[in-house]
């Protein structure tokens, strides 16, 4: 007999690590992975070619800086970056973040640099 899944916490999950810019995976979907991350300050410039990007504020405020303007999320909020359309994120007060994206996709996309991490799983 196979075990039941188990529901997602996100408050649980969250208060489990503070580290800044890091990506927790929590959940798969399909061929996607669910990610948690907190955010503060800028990131990096970058692009996805292969894949949309969806981000969903849980606490706090995040700025999605694009070219062709910014999108300034409040929790409960979410945002679809198109594959291929450069964007920053930026949070100026500590902000909690859900992520949706294929299985593997780096943090920077094709900026590379030292704040490029692989996603990290978060024990249940």
């Amino acid at each position: 007999m196979s075990e039941l899944p188990r529901s997602v916490n996100l408050a649980e999950r969250l208060s489990q690590f503070s580290e800044l810019w890091t990506q927790k995976k929590v959940a798969d979907l399909n061929d996607y992975e669910v990610k948690l991350a907190k955010l503060k300050g800028e990131f990096v410039w970058h692009t996805h070619d292969e894949t949309d990007e969806l981000f969903l504020v849980i606490s706090g405020r995040l700025t999605i800086q694009l070219r062709a303007g910014d999108v300034v999320l409040e929790p409960g909020e979410l945002f679809v970056v198109p594959r291929g359309v450069e964007h920053c994120p930026v949070a100026d007060e500590e902000s909690a973040i859900l992520l949706l994206e294929p299985a593997g996709t780096m943090n920077t996309g094709d900026a590379g640099g030292p704040m490029t991490k692989a996603a990290e799983s978060l024990s249940t």
